[in-house]
């Protein structure tokens, strides 16, 4: 018999199709992209892609000045600080020479660790590095998720992590299952659960308690 995650997850997995993320070129683009969507939307954070895109390089970035990178990112906003946090980050990718088949190959709980103790990089950010640049099966907690999770009739833990376990002792270890998984969650609070929920032909309405905030 299913759980709930796995109904949610077919659901949606039929309604909308493979999401084929993250939406990156690179596996660095993808972790400036990580760091740049904090507090952000993601249009905001193609508009600073666009201009960091001719640095888009590890040696390229570390080379820039920080106030240099901090002004082509600005369309994310929190520019500066995050100009800091993805300099923090590339002092720790740098320990590895850049190479993400190097660190692929590491445990993710250990790895999980070491991303954490990054200045700035908290644990969704961390997880979705995790996910879609190391290959780790991780689910990947956020606001999006905590809306449907809450509005179809879950009530899940406060903590982050507990939320996270909770859903993964639930699933099989899979990684296309877990990258599939948050892109549908984002591609469906976009286009039927958003913060004034649009109910019609949405694929979890027969199943969904709809308790709003």
């Amino acid at each position: 018999m299913k759980n709930e995650y796995q109904i949610i997850y077919d659901r949606l997995f039929d309604h909308y199709g493979p999401q084929g993320w993250w939406p990156a070129e690179t596996s660095f683009e993808m972790m400036v992209g990580a760091i740049l969507v904090q507090n952000t939307n993601w249009r905001n954070v193609e508009k600073a892609l666009l201009k960091v895109k001719p640095f888009l390089e590890p040696e390229a970035i570390e080379k820039l000045p920080l106030d240099e990178l901090a002004q082509l990112i600005r369309s994310s906003g929190f520019f500066n600080i995050k100009a800091k946090r993805i300099k923090a980050y590339l002092e720790w990718f740098r320990t590895y020479e850049y190479d993400v088949d190097k660190i692929k190959k590491l445990e993710r709980g250990p790895l999980r660790k070491e991303l954490l103790a990054i200045s700035g990089i908290g644990r969704e950010t961390a997880d979705v590095m995790l996910l879609y640049a190391f290959e780790k099966p991780i689910f990947v907690v956020d606001a999006y998720t905590r809306r449907i999770f809450y509005r179809f009739g879950l009530d899940m833990p406060k903590s982050y992590d507990v939320f996270r376990q909770k859903v993964e002792a639930e699933l099989p270890r899979e990684l296309r299952l877990f990258d599939e998984f948050h892109a549908l969650l984002v591609a469906h609070a976009k286009e039927h659960c958003r913060a004034k929920p649009i109910c019609n032909q949405c694929p979890l309405a027969d199943r969904c308690a709809i308790r709003l905030d």
